[in-house]
């Protein structure tokens, strides 16, 4: 029994080796990506096939040198295959210069409703939960717009009453846009 534990230990350690050799790796690409941001879609392209392609095809062969040497049961092993097993999709970014690396904007922008998810159960009704949804769809895209929700729901509310239901597109955040000035940084 003393030697399976001792087996563990030196999987878990070697595991985490790895998972600190790989984050080096990776906070590399980051750190290209943190370079290039605000250029171009064809510049960001052009320096990712230069310079990023060949660090992820390195972490490609690394990972599959590395991972016979990992327990088949480990966290490690299946963060590994789980990478490999999505590869393609990976590299399309270096494709693509309008891509970015990874959906963390899209993550942050659905991270209120995650946390709000049980607040939601109690909208009333269905038509209450469409009206929220709504409501948070109005309130993020003002975010994205750079507008201050409050100030965009204002105006739109003191205009909405008096304002043609064939025309409604025009109250829209992207189109009030120009009559309100901007208060918030857009979400990147």
């Amino acid at each position: 029994m003393l030697g399976a534990r001792a087996a563990q230990v030196l999987r878990s350690a070697a595991g985490a080796r790895f998972a600190g050799d790989a984050l080096e790796r990776i906070a590399v690409l980051y750190a290209i990506e943190k370079e290039i941001r605000g250029r171009s879609a064809e510049e960001r392209q052009q320096i990712r096939n230069a310079r990023a392609r060949p660090l992820l095809e390195s972490l490609r062969q690394w990972f599959e040198a590395t991972l016979p040497k990992l327990s088949r049961k480990s966290d490690t092993t299946a963060a590994i295959r789980y990478a490999l097993s999505r590869w393609d999709a990976l590299l399309r970014y270096c494709d693509d210069g309008h891509i970015e690396i990874d959906n963390n904007a899209a993550e942050r922008a659905l991270r209120a409703v995650a946390l709000g998810r049980k607040n939601y159960l109690f909208a009333g009704s269905d038509t209450g939960g469409e009206r929220a949804a709504a409501i948070y769809s109005l309130i993020g895209s003002a975010k994205l717009n750079s507008l201050d929700p409050e100030a965009y729901l204002r105006e739109v509310l003191s205009r909405i009453a008096d304002h043609p239901i064939t025309r409604i597109e025009e109250l829209l955040p992207w189109n009030v846009a120009a009559s309100l000035p901007p208060v918030i940084e857009p979400a990147a």
